[in-house]
């Protein structure tokens, strides 16, 4: 039997183009690449487009990107299923010729018929076998004819199907519970399970790692091999992701598509390592991996069973993690097409780079997401910055005091030429003591007055990146804004 140390291993990601790829997708792609990169094996794109009725335009582009933002780089690929159709229809050929299936000539009416049948009696639904047994010769009839038909399997009514799941160990199905599955449908296309099993073969798969929703359909896929005389590989049915409130994942929990994330500002090393402990772990404290951690750890036997749930909270965290771990000239290179994207219309683009790293320099400890950095520090940008006046007074003063400290400070400031956080500071306290507030009052005025904010970077490393001119001017302009509303609000003589 194929295990999961086997010397070959050969694994392949085969999304479907109806959507853009959500993060249980990727998880997918992720344990397939992780376990092919352990073993020394090959990871193959295959990209199953037979459903032409769901295909989506970009999807198949936006399949790619998303793998390679997250470095899943494949063998083999992309491979599509659309230039393979010949190799399926003979494989249905085949199956037809030594009786493991036939042709059902049922029309969509009647099936919907039989399906409405089932529900009002309270049953599953499935196909009733009309055609199951039909003779040979009304089918010779009814193929030359030009009659449209589909190709089913024919499933064994009696026994079980067994197969042994490398994550959940024997797994048993009942013939008696499973269906006539179509194979072929009457516009020459294969289904999922014929097209996968076909493929999966002349691929040379090892090992199939997918999703637990297709568990359920394994016991057509073993007995699909068997009819073709295969030996099937090895089945890992992976758990499925939940939201927090144990429903499944979907948009409510927050954005589900790579790219939504990509363009969310998460680092593509932040969501690799959250996606890998999605139903995966090494033991019950280790969060952080690098990717090498991860391919020289990561096994099937570690792969749990229960569902696993989407903690976008902890991903945050993680993203703040990389983000802090970078080297700031590198935070600096990946924040400006953020800062590009988001800043105000009036900031001049391109973003001067050395202006960049310096403020990078000062946020990048209180940065999650990249999204963040447009609004975290739009004031190092704009010219002038709003704010109401008001926001000006420090607790324990009033508007007189904080018009004589801007006045103090503005005085002190433009004699000097050193514009440098330490002096700034060593000039700003000597303002403090004279003023006989604290330095917690005065910096508060200034750092309203400089940033428009109550909660800002460091203050005077601030003031120096913004720089001695902006500084000044903000300082005046906080001061004019003091005295309009002091003159506005004075009884009239």
């Amino acid at each position: 039997m194929v295990t999961d140390t086997q010397d070959s291993v050969r694994v392949r990601f085969a999304p479907s183009p109806t959507g853009h790829p959500h993060v249980g997708n990727i998880r997918t792609a992720l344990f397939n690449w992780l376990f092919a990169r352990h073993h020394g094996g090959v990871f193959v794109l295959r990209i199953e487009d037979t459903d032409t009725a769901r295909r989506v335009e970009g999807a198949v582009e936006s399949i790619m990107d998303g793998l390679e933002w997250l470095g899943l780089d494949w063998d083999e690929g992309p491979i599509f299923q659309s230039d393979r159709l010949s190799l399926y229809l003979d494989a249905a050929d085949t199956l037809v010729r030594t009786e493991a299936a036939y042709h059902c000539f049922c029309s969509p009416h009647r099936l919907e018929q039989v399906r409405a049948e089932l529900a009002r009696r309270q049953l599953p639904p499935r196909y009733d076998g009309r055609c199951r047994d039909l003779d040979a010769n009304v089918v010779a009839s009814c193929l030359a004819a030009g009659t449209p038909s589909v190709v089913r399997f024919r499933t064994p009514r009696k026994g079980d199907t067994t197969f042994n799941d490398l994550i959940r160990g024997p797994v048993t199905f009942s013939n008696a519970t499973l269906n006539d599955y179509v194979l072929l449908k009457s516009d020459g296309y294969p289904t999922y399970h014929l097209a996968n099993v076909v493929d999966d073969h002349y691929m040379g798969i090892s090992h199939i790692m997918r999703a637990d929703e297709w568990i359920s359909s394994t016991p057509l896929h073993v007995m699909l091999y068997a009819a073709f005389g295969w030996s099937p590989p090895a089945f890992a049915h992976l758990p499925m992701i939940l939201g927090p409130d144990k429903a499944k994942l979907s948009k409510r929990h927050g954005a589900t598509t790579v790219t939504e994330y990509r363009d969310g500002g998460y680092l593509p090393e932040a969501l690799f390592n959250f996606l890998a402990l999605l139903g995966w772990a090494l033991d019950d404290k280790t969060e952080l991996f690098t990717r090498d951690q991860l391919i020289a750890h990561f096994s099937l036997d570690r792969v749990g069973k229960t569902a696993a749930v989407f903690n976008k909270p902890k991903l945050d965290w993680m993203n703040g993690v990389y983000i802090r771990a970078l080297p700031v000239e590198e935070f600096a290179r990946r924040a400006i097409p953020f800062l590009e994207r988001d800043l105000p219309p009036s900031v001049p683009r391109p973003l001067d780079e050395a202006y960049v790293r310096k403020i990078a320099a000062l946020v990048q400890e209180r940065t999650r997401i990249l999204s963040e950095l447009g609004k975290l520090t739009d004031f190092f940008f704009l010219d002038t910055v709003d704010y109401p006046a008001t926001s000006l007074v420090a607790k324990g003063i009033d508007r007189t005091q904080t018009i004589g400290v801007i006045r103090g400070v503005l005085s002190t400031l433009e004699d000097i030429d050193n514009w440098e956080a330490s002096t700034l500071e060593w000039a700003v306290r000597a303002v403090c003591d004279q003023s006989g507030l604290t330095a917690k009052q005065v910096f508060s005025i200034l750092r309203v007055a400089a940033t428009g904010r109550s909660a800002a970077p460091p203050l005077f490393d601030t003031m120096e990146v913004l720089g001695r001119d902006r500084c000044l001017m903000r300082l005046s302009h906080a001061l004019a804004q003091l005295e309009i509303a002091a003159n506005d609000s004075a009884p009239e003589g």
